[in-house]
């Protein structure tokens, strides 16, 4: 038995052009486009109401006593600062990150009875509602909550 040869077309051998390519298409149909949905007030006012309780979700702010004997940004290193009664040692204060119009401060400080370590995070621009407290734990700091703290 005798296999037939394949018959070359024009579009193999020599590459046929985009225009030759769809050159029969006069007989082809597209479909409409969708219309566009028309919103509805319902719909609307929905949407105004779920953004305004996404705004509402914002975190409840914390209520920290704070009881400053100076501006946190003159603690330096011997200072003592008291969290929720434990009494700490300063051992370094330094800018953690510079956010070029803000920058992130850590106070380093340590339990010198436990030899503990600890830190305190604050933005410089607003200290007293950015403060926040971490313990070391292995080589990652943990946050922690308090409620006072005294310098």
């Amino acid at each position: 038995m005798v296999k037939a040869k394949p018959k070359k077309t024009k579009a193999k051998d020599e590459g046929m052009s985009l225009d030759d390519a769809f050159a029969d298409d006069e007989d082809v149909t597209y479909r409409e486009p969708k219309p566009k949905k028309i919103k509805k007030k319902e719909e609307e006012e929905d949407e105004e109401e779920s953004e305004k309780v996404s705004l509402d979700l914002n975190p409840i702010e914390k209520k920290i006593q704070i009881k400053a004997s100076k501006p946190i940004a003159q603690i330096k290193k011997g200072d003592k600062i008291k969290v929720d009664g434990k009494e700490l040692e300063v051992d370094a204060h330094y800018v953690l990150i510079d956010h070029k119009t803000t920058k992130e401060m850590a106070v380093e400080l340590f339990d010198p009875k436990t030899d503990q370590d600890f830190q305190l995070r604050y933005f410089d621009d607003q200290a007293d509602r950015t403060l926040d407290f971490y313990e070391l734990d292995e080589i990652i700091y943990n946050k922690k909550p308090f409620s006072k703290i005294e310098w």
